[in-house]
């Protein structure tokens, strides 16, 4: 029964925090009119979260690792509960904003920890299987949230959509209790500064490549490669670092599965962003309809990912994500050919296809993770790629700011349809190419089993 409460509690936390994260975006229009926020706010309503969220996973992770990761994930869905509860009642742009930056750190204590309190809790050979559906758990969540944000948003208004995860993350909290805590090394200190030195890196990376191509952009991104840098000179000359920079160095499998989920999640985020305004202001279908076509991508992903879980329990895992990255590659690719004369048949194919893929990916490229590392890293390993996620998604959507700035400019997009679909091919097919390298790196990750 302890094992199973491990998986409910961790599946129910790993649902709803990318959840948020998706489907706040489609009430997006509803929270700019009733605050009359201007372009640059409405867009940190987003950023806020992602921000830091990527910003404290591997602190986090590395704390519960030291604190006890039950202490830190019930303290990150306590925090969650909180701030969306805040976010609910909020009366202006910048305290929602504020509140929603507070949401993200609480994401960050839960995905840090779930993983880790997940893999602890079962033998190697179940790990594949639950991890599955725990990988199932978090691409629903991120899938489904434009879908059912839209629904809620629509038919109650923006407020409950923060109200409701509220009241969701009670459940795993009571869990949560009743989980026995594990013995942990208390004697080993807390990098701080180390854990200060990586979030002003991210903060510096995600906000330059988002304001690319500016001069702005570009000297921040240097600072970021600076601060990148020290970071690492002094993770290596400590003897207890936030982030132990040598497995990336010393751990092939490690190093390289981290790589292959940065790229994929680079690649692959955007997805849903640019189907839907192609499907709204190209093929001229409603908000509900969109969603309802988007939703097969999360219906195959979900499906699969379990099945995959067990098949790479049993097959070498980077043979199993390797295949699952290069049919999103060339999913990818096929999306790279939409045009205004597309038949919707063939966007469902397509979709079809990349939920395969996602499929196959994920769940083997996270049992190749874990268990490339000892269990007293199990922490730092679940917060470090749980972070590959999060810039991975800042990168993407960041990839499509940037193709827009340069094809659409400052011009509205439903004014402007012939300039976004040249964008949008351009950004599917640059992030093909992105996914086709993470194949690579995914097959030089080396054997596990």
């Amino acid at each position: 029964m302890g094992k199973k409460i491990v998986l409910i509690s961790s599946t129910i936390a790993s649902f709803f925090t990318p959840f948020m994260a998706s489907a706040v975006n489609v009430a997006i229009p509803m929270i700019e009119k009733e605050f009359e926020m201007d372009a640059i706010l409405i867009a940190w309503i987003s950023t806020a979260f992602l921000l830091s969220t990527a910003m404290f996973l591997i602190p986090m992770g590395r704390l519960g690792d030291i604190r006890g990761r039950k202490r830190i994930f019930i303290l990150g869905l306590l925090t969650f509960s909180i701030s969306s509860l805040l976010c609910s009642i909020s009366t202006s742009g910048i305290m929602l904003i504020a509140f929603r930056f507070l949401q993200g750190i609480g994401a960050s204590m839960i995905a840090g920890t779930a993983i880790a309190i997940l893999t602890s809790a079962f033998p190697p050979q179940e790990r594949g299987k639950v991890l599955g559906i725990n990988s199932s758990a978090v691409y629903a969540g991120l899938s489904l949230g434009p879908f059912v944000g839209g629904v809620i948003t629509q038919n109650f208004g923006w407020r409950l959509l923060f109200a409701i995860p509220m009241l969701i993350a009670l459940i795993p909290i009571l869990l949560a209790l009743r989980i026995e805590e594990e013995r942990i090394d208390r004697k080993e200190n807390f990098d701080l500064i180390g854990s200060a030195l990586f979030s002003i890196f991210l903060l510096t990376l995600i906000l330059g490549f988002s304001s690319l191509p500016s001069q702005v952009g570009i000297l921040l991104l240097v600072a970021s490669i600076l601060l990148l840098a020290m970071f690492v000179y002094f993770e290596s000359k400590i003897p207890q670092p936030v982030l132990n920079v040598g497995l990336f160095r010393r751990n092939l499998v490690f190093g390289m599965s981290n790589l292959a989920a940065l790229l994929n999640y680079s690649a692959t985020f955007a997805v849903s962003f640019l189907l839907s305004l192609y499907l709204q202001f190209v093929k001229l279908l409603s908000p509900q309809e969109a969603g309802m076509i988007i939703l097969l991508q999360p219906i195959v992903m979900a499906t699969l990912s379990p099945i995959s879980g067990w098949l790479s329990d049993r097959i070498e895992p980077r043979i199993v994500a390797s295949i699952g990255m290069a049919l999103t590659s060339i999913s990818l690719f096929l999306f790279s050919t939409l045009d205004s004369r597309t038949q919707i048949e063939f966007v469902l194919v397509y979709l079809f296809l990349i939920g395969i893929g996602f499929g196959l990916f994920t769940s083997p490229n996270t049992n190749a993770v874990m268990s490339s590392v000892e269990k007293r890293f199990y922490g730092l390993a679940s917060a470090t790629l749980a972070t590959m996620r999060v810039i991975g998604q800042a990168m993407s959507m960041g990839i499509v700011i940037i193709i827009f700035a340069l094809t659409i400019g400052n011009a509205r997009i439903s004014e402007n349809i012939p300039d976004f679909i040249i964008a949008m091919k351009s950004a599917f097919a640059v992030s093909a190419i992105l996914c086709l390298i993470g194949v690579f790196a995914s097959l030089a990750r080396g054997k596990i089993h």
